[in-house]
Order: C-alpha cells, then sequence, then structure tokens
C-alpha cells in the first residue's frame, strides 16, 4: 500500500461546510487512478492531502489520518513528502518558482542533493518526455498557459515520484499536447511503475489507460469507485464516449474511440447507412470586413519572437467565435491586443469602428470585458459579492449581482471567499466580475477550465443567450466539445495567421486537430450528440449493436439540421 485515507473530513478555515467528509480510500503502488467529480466535491483538497498542504499550509480543521510511504502527513513535514509525493497544482503559474525553464525542472532534483550530473540528465529526459525540450532556455513569463502548463508537469515528473498527482492538467493544453501528457503518464505508470493520481473533467483522454476510477460527490465523499469499464456508465456527469455508449445501448460501454467505433457500421441496414448525406447543419455565417472587432495587417512579437503576422479578421456583432490553435499559436495574445493590454508592432484593432490605439485600458473597460486564463487575477476581495461591486464600482454603474451569479450558477456563492471555492467555481466567480459590468464585447481565455460537464453546458447556455442580446464573444478555447456546440464561427490561428474563420461545420469535421468526439467515432458531419438527433428518431444500433439511422415512419431516418444557434 502506497496511501491511505482513513475517515478523512476537512474543513477550510471560516468555511461551514468539509470539503472533504469522512473519506476513506487506499492508494496501491502502480496505480493509474482517474479521479472526478462535481466543481467543488473536494477533488483538489484529496491531492492537497496527500503531500501535506492540507492542513499544513492552508490550516483549518482536519480529522481522521493521511497516511504516504509510511509517513503520517500530519506529523511529516512537507518538505520531506516531496521525495514520495510531486503534485502539478490547479495552477501551475503560482507553483513555478524559476525564471527560466531549464532552472524550473531542475529545482525539484536540486533541493533533493542530486550531484549535477544527475540533476542535468532528469531535467532534459523530463523535458523530452513532455515534448518541451525546445523550451529549456525560454523565460517563463514569456510562455503560454499550455506551454506553461507542461513545464511544470516536467518539473514534477524531474522529481521521479512514487505518487504523481496532477490536477487538472489538460485544461490549458491543445488536443496534440493533451494526447503527448497521457501517453508519457502511461509511460510513467507502466514503464516505472509510478503510481499515479489524475484529477480531471475531460475524461475520454484516460478512461482507456486507467486502472481505476474514483468520484467524488458534492458532499466530499466517495460516489463510485472501480475500475472504469465498471463504473464509468453510473457517473452523474459522463463524458462524450458514454454518453454516447448508454444513448445507443453499447455494451459494453466504450472507453476509447477506437472501441466505440467498433460499434459504427457502414453496411446498408434496411433504414441505409449513416453517412455524412444523412448529418446536416445549417452553414449561414459568413465573416466579411466589417465587425464589433477588426483586425487589419495585425503584427506583435514577444521577446523578439513573432507571435502575429499582418493578422487579418472580423467579428460580427453578436456572434460567438471560438479561437483554436496549438498551444502557442497566439490566442491570448490576441485577446490581449483586442482588450489593450497589449499594443500591436505594426497594424491596426478597431473596437466598435474605432482604433484603440487612441483609447487607453481605462476608456475600454466599460466596452470590452475579459476573462484571462487564470481566475485568480481577478479575485481579490473578501467576498464573491464584493468582486462584482468592485467592478461596478470602477465603471461607475448599477449592476444585478444576485441576478449575475444566479446566471453563472454560483447564486449562493455571494458572501463566501473566493480562496475558498474550487478552480471551476473561481472560474465563475471571476466570469461573474466580468458579465456584472455589461460589457458589449466579451473575450473569454479558456473559459472552462476546472468546469465539469454540467458546468459547460450552463456556461454555454449563457454565452447563447449572451449572444443574442448583440455581445460579441470572442474565445479562446481547447474544449472542441465546448466550440462545437456553442460557437457561430470557428477560426483557428497557426503560424500567426488567420487559417480560417468560418461556421464549426465547415471547419470541425474530419480535422486531426479540431474534431470532436462524436466526429471521431460517426464520421460525417456530426460533431455533438445532438446532430445525430433525427426528425423521427434517433440513431439507434441494429440486432448486432452497430449503429444505424432508425426511422418511426417506416422511411430512411433523416438527420434533423442543427442550428448553429440551437436556441435562436
Amino acid at each position: 500500500m502506497l496511501a491511505r485515507f482513513d475517515n478523512v473530513s476537512y474543513c477550510y478555515p471560516e468555511s461551514e461546510r468539509p470539503a472533504l467528509n469522512r473519506l476513506s480510500l487506499t492508494i496501491e503502488d502502480g496505480e493509474f487512478i482517474l479521479l472526478t467529480g462535481p466543481s467543488g466535491s473536494g477533488k483538489s483538497t484529496l491531492a492537497r492531502c496527500l503531500n501535506g498542504i492540507v492542513p499544513h499550509f492552508h490550516g483549518g480543521t482536519f480529522g481522521g489520518s493521511v497516511v504516504v510511504g509510511g509517513f503520517d502527513t500530519r506529523e511529516t513535514p512537507t518538505a520531506h513528502l516531496a521525495s514520495v509525493v510531486a503534485l502539478v497544482s490547479q495552477d501551475p503559474e503560482r507553483q513555478s518558482v524559476a525564471e527560466r525553464v531549464a532552472g524550473e525542472v531542475a529545482f525539484g532534483p536540486e533541493n533533493l542533493g542530486l550531484s549535477t550530473a544527475e540533476i542535468g540528465l532528469r531535467v532534459e529526459e523530463s523535458l523530452a518526455r513532455l515534448g518541451v525540450s525546445a523550451l529549456r532556455d525560454r523565460a517563463l513569463e514569456t510562455l503560454s498557459g499550455g506551454e506553461r502548463q507542461l513545464v511544470a508537469i516536467a518539473a514534477a515528473v524531474a522529481m521521479r515520484p512514487r505518487l504523481l498527482v496532477l490536477d487538472e492538467p489538460t485544461s490549458q493544453l491543445d488536443a496534440q499536447c493533451s494526447s503527448l501528457v497521457f501517453s508519457a503518464i502511461e509511460r510513467l505508470n507502466s514503464e516505472l511503475g509510478t503510481s499515479v493520481l489524475l484529477i480531471e473533467h475531460r475524461l475520454e483522454g484516460a478512461l482507456g489507460k486507467a486502472t481505476r476510477l474514483i468520484a467524488l460527490d458534492a458532499d466530499g465523499t466517495i460516489a463510485l469507485d472501480g475500475h472504469p469499464r465498471a463504473v464509468a456508465g453510473s457517473l452523474a456527469d459522463p463524458p462524450a464516449l458514454i454518453r454516447l455508449g448508454q444513448q445507443f445501448n453499447w455494451s459494453p460501454l466504450p472507453l476509447t474511440v477506437r472501441e466505440a467505433r467498433r460499434f459504427v457500421s457502414t453496411k446498408r441496414t434496411d433504414t441505409g447507412p449513416l453517412d455524412a448525406a444523412q448529418i446536416k447543419r445549417v452553414d449561414g455565417f459568413s465573416v466579411g470586413s466589417s465587425g464589433a472587432i477588426v483586425c487589419r495587417k495585425l503584427s506583435y512579437a514577444h521577446d523578439g519572437t513573432p507571435v502575429l503576422k499582418h493578422f487579418e479578421a472580423a467579428y460580427p456583432s453578436g456572434t460567438i467565435t471560438a479561437l483554436l490553435g496549438v498551444n502557442g499559436a497566439g490566442k491570448t495574445t490576441l485577446l490581449k491586443l483586442f482588450r489593450g493590454l497589449l499594443r500591436p508592432a505594426a497594424g491596426h484593432v478597431l473596437i466598435e469602428g474605432t482604433d484603440i490605439a487612441r483609447r487607453s485600458v481605462q476608456d475600454l473597460a466599460p466596452v470590452v470585458g475579459y476573462l484571462p486564463q487564470d481566475p485568480n487575477r481577478l479575485l481579490f476581495s473578501p467576498t464573491v459579492a464584493d468582486e462584482l461591486r468592485f467592478t461596478l464600482r470602477c465603471l461607475r454603474r448599477e449592476g444585478d449581482i444576485a441576478g449575475t451569479l444566479e446566471a453563472v450558477g454560483i447564486g449562493g456563492f455571494g458572501a463566501r471567499n473566493p480562496l475558498d471555492l474550487s478552480g471551476g467555481e473561481r472560474q465563475r466567480a471571476a466570469l461573474a466580475a466580468v458579465l456584472v459590468g455589461q460589457p458589449r464585447i466579451l473575450l473569454l481565455d479558456e473559459p472552462t477550465r476546472g468546469m465539469s460537464h454540467a458546468s459547460k453546458l450552463h456556461l454555454s447556455r449563457l454565452l447563447r443567450e449572451l449572444a443574442k442580446k448583440e455581445c460579441t464573444i470572442v474565445m479562446a478555447t481547447h474544449d472542441l466539445e465546448l466550440a462545437a456546440e456553442t460557437a457561430d464561427l470557428i477560426q483557428v490561428i497557426g503560424d500567426g495567421r488567420s487559417l480560417v474563420h468560418a461556421s464549426p461545420p465547415a471547419v470541425m469535421p474530419g480535422s486531426i486537430s479540431f474534431s470532436t468526439v462524436v466526429n471521431r467515432v460517426f464520421g460525417g458531419s456530426a460533431l455533438i450528440i445532438g446532430d445525430l438527433v433525427t426528425g423521427a428518431g434517433v440513431v439507434g444500433h441494429d440486432t448486432n449493436g452497430s449503429a444505424a439511422v432508425t426511422s418511426n415512419d417506416g422511411g430512411a431516418g433523416r438527420i434533423r439540421p442543427r442550428l448553429l444557434r440551437p436556441d435562436a
């Protein structure tokens, strides 16, 4: 046995509800555990218990015991536990200690007292495993959020811990980097025997690799615990693959796209084949030269490296654009340019027809709202309600604080301290602090970081409601399901330019990097499960369990066109 939780209860200071509630579990050597649950269910708290940060750093009320590698965490200094457990927190920006990448990765091994040669070897191996060797001499402040996340994981891997704990490690990563991380974690687990506790809301990439799935309930107790194959179907908030399997009664439920595709048959049935011709969407948006935001020959370089090169784009008023691209493509830079936080080296940004070179950051504040990748940068007041009041004071506006909190799904959180919230809850609190000012343009950078699937659906509905009120929304995201479900337009950025800017059906189907789980399973034009709903029936399964289009009127099933704005 590597670790044991024995009847553990924990309550943060000044909090009335326990984050963990009489929780007991064991972690064996060599396990790969996938931990999930709704926002605020105690996942991050459980992770912090393993290296002693809870309760040594946070304080609060702690009951029961946690033993890791034979050490009781309440009696063992966190520095000593670091040789057994390495934790990558939900906020890698707040975990860094060095100025440059190589120094960050070397910091842990240096504190273990290793030789210079051993430290150098661990740094190079860890950077290579995470595919970030090219970043070794870069300053951390010049990295994108996703790149910083990869470096934080590399720093943890360099410690060669017995237990590697990762809290939402792919929340800021593109599909390729996410796959790289999951593959690296699987190799550490299978080849080196490193035990892994992986906290995730985006489960598809890890379901087929994990040996155990644990789901926490909202009250900080264990709701499910078992092999993913046995318990995934009982998740209260299942991922797309599991929802597909349940929709079509596939058995066993697929844990990977490869397993799901085995159920999908392209052979003819009595109702005809499932193909692209039967899956249709309305593609009614086009991007012209005018809009709420217009970029003209926009260029920007960071630390001497070109990020945007003669970038041209227009964002129509009242539309939602999802910015897609690999880590470091320039998505965050673009949003900061729109907000006036950065100034272009060349070219122009027009907000509602006015070049922002003539406007200050303060002058733009009533018009342009910006939610950064790290919500903690917006949260510094003693209560959530105070955060919203601060926004209104700065803008000299009146606003509906209670209604805004209710709209983002945290209606009862006004009196809570933002520091007591989970990552997903802090994300929604920061969003509320932006929305209460009623901006006409809303810029979102990875808005679903730390959010469960249910919270993402709530956010999707909220954004569509805002767009119907002529709010123009531009969001940088690696959440492809959110983009397909929510966006009117997809913009792919690469090589410093806008590669494509069109509707989801025109961009995402068949893409290697930007297709959704549903598209990878079914192909054609289907992007979300809703695309598979027919006018008279649903995509079902034949007697062999293979997918087929069924119809209630005896004719060939016809897929109902999905509007780009489903609630329009």
